[in-house]
């Protein structure tokens, strides 16, 4: 990513979060001569303690110098959330990310490893969603993964441009919509690997969704979390699922699905 655009996108980030800020939850009054969205530029300035030109340079994308202190400042007043405001210091050169492309080649453990792990389904992935290898379990629930070619052996492109994709999760908007606050990051953290803009522009060509919901400018941070799937031939399935990230090689993850152990009001319920 270039400096001019990593300038871009941490305008556009703050803007996005600044509009999206309630007025009066920040202490500013409602009034009828309010013409946008969420916060003034000059009343996320002053919650901040800049100059109203200062922060409009920084929101503007311009060629200037800006402080750890500032960042943190603007970041305090709009209320971000610790994944937000990771990526806003990364935006802003705050951050050390990686350096150069990632790499495509799977550990060869790892792939053994999603094999023994059998019948939990399993895989192994790079930071932008590209499946490295996968046991047969996870290949069954999303279908014909091993016909595709490889380059849409990925969970963005299956999570949005295959309509079983659409209708394998129960909140599948709340999943897509993590997932596209995930890949901001990425970005931010990866900006010297071209796999990333690469697969922005796919995707933004590829699914009407996917670029509504970019443009929402959102930021997610990976958590554990249960999966609810909805299968066509399997019915209703929940799983546990966790990410293990390599010591060995950090541009590697293995995902697993645990099947979930329901509360006892759960299974209460469904007696």
């Amino acid at each position: 990513m270039s400096d001019l655009v990593q300038r871009e996108e941490l305008g556009g980030f703050l803007r996005s979060r600044r509009e999206a800020t309630d007025p009066l939850s920040a202490g500013f009054q409602p009034s009828t001569r309010r013409r946008t969205p969420g916060l003034r530029r000059e009343e996320l300035a002053q919650l901040a303690g800049l100059s109203v030109t200062w922060y409009t340079w920084i929101e503007q994308g311009r060629d200037i110098s800006v402080s750890r202190q500032v960042i943190e400042s603007l970041a305090g007043a709009l209320r971000l959330s610790e994944p937000e405001r990771a990526h806003l210091l990364t935006l802003a050169g705050l951050a050390l990310p990686p350096s150069g492309p990632l790499r495509r080649t799977v550990n060869p453990l790892l792939s053994r490893l999603v094999l023994e792990l059998s019948p939990r389904p399993s895989y192994v992935m790079t930071p932008w969603w590209d499946l490295l290898a996968y046991n047969e379990q996870y290949a069954k629930l999303l279908g014909g993964l091993d016909q595709r070619p490889e380059g849409e052996r990925n969970i963005l492109w299956l999570t949005f441009t295959e309509s079983r994709g659409s209708g394998l999760f129960v909140d599948w908007m709340g999943e897509a919509r993590s997932l596209v606050g995930q890949f901001r990051m990425t970005l931010a953290q990866h900006p010297d690997d071209p796999r990333g803009p690469e697969l922005l522009g796919t995707m933004q060509k590829a699914s009407e969704t996917f670029c509504e919901l970019w443009g929402e400018g959102g930021i997610s941070g990976f958590s554990t979390s249960r999966k609810r799937l909805r299968h066509p031939r399997l019915g209703r399935i929940d799983h546990d699922y966790i990410k293990l990230a390599d010591a060995h090689d950090e541009q590697q993850s293995l995902i697993v699905f645990l099947e979930a152990q329901l509360s006892a009001a759960a299974m209460n319920t469904q007696a």
